[in-house]
């Protein structure tokens, strides 16, 4: 058992907790609970802690044969504390290795549905959008360079699980992203305050993508400008907008809803 707050090993999980630079450099991700836990797969996993308490609770259960499967290492209480990143920690963390996605692969689905998010900045917005995508059955996100760490904890918590099968690419250049989607017949469409029609007006059954802005600012005019279409969603009083997540899933549930009635 792990006692010391100053193991190596305690420190480096408090350092990949606090900064995504180190998580980015060693490629990694850190997860939470034993939902999480169970539905990690299985060669991703590096790394496991877990309470005493917890690893009693899940005796004789899955998760006890898949902690024998992939390993693990038993620390006490006061150091799990440390290492978490929850008020209400479930008792077990792990060591996740980031998934790599072909951007070129991606391109090559038959009737893609795409998302690009661009400067987001909320990572309860991305990871709502994340686990809202896999339940729309998208087909990818992709993010340019400036949007919020998707391996934030914050984040990861907010996909609830989704983060381990929806497919998802950091974009250096957003025109050049684009470029390639309308080469591939890919349709992109803005949500856009300058939009006429509203979205329901429109065919997602082919392949799509919806660019979403940044919560505040909303998408650069350059990015907007290359897209195919304008689109707003009804708005009634005094709202002007709705958060970025909402109107995500919107779009999505509507393609969803076109391509189900074909």
């Amino acid at each position: 058992m792990i006692t010391s707050l100053s193991n190596p090993r305690v420190k480096q999980v408090v350092q990949w907790q606090s900064k995504a630079r180190e998580r980015k450099k060693d490629g990694i991700f850190l997860v939470e609970g034993l939902k999480m836990y169970e539905e990690a797969p299985d060669l991703s996993i590096k790394e496991t802690y877990i309470l005493e308490e917890t690893l009693q609770k899940v005796k004789d259960t899955a998760l006890a044969e898949k902690l024998n499967r992939t390993g693990y290492e038993v620390v006490s209480k006061d150091v799990f504390l440390k290492m978490s990143d929850t008020q209400t920690p479930q008792g077990i963390l792990c060591v996740v290795q980031r998934p790599e996605f072909d951007l070129e692969a991606l391109l090559k689905v038959e009737n893609p549905l795409f998302v690009v998010l661009e400067d987001l900045q909320d990572p309860g917005n991305l990871g709502t959008i994340v686990r809202t995508g896999e339940g729309a059955g998208v087909t990818a996100v992709f993010m340019s360079q400036n949007t919020v760490d998707i391996y934030n904890p914050k984040t990861i918590r907010a996909t609830m699980g989704s983060i381990y099968r929806v497919p998802h690419i950091y974009i250096e250049d957003m025109g050049a992203l684009l470029e390639k989607l309308h080469k591939a017949g890919v349709e992109t469409y803005a949500a856009h305050l300058k939009g006429e029609n509203y979205y329901d007006s429109f065919s997602f059954q082919a392949g799509c993508a919806f660019l979403i802005g940044n919560e505040g600012n909303g998408l650069k005019k350059e990015t907007a400008d290359m897209a195919r279409h304008y689109l707003k969603i009804p708005m009634e009083g005094q709202v002007e907008s709705l958060n970025a997540a909402i109107a995500t899933s919107l779009l999505m549930y509507e393609a969803h809803r076109q391509r189900s009635m074909k």
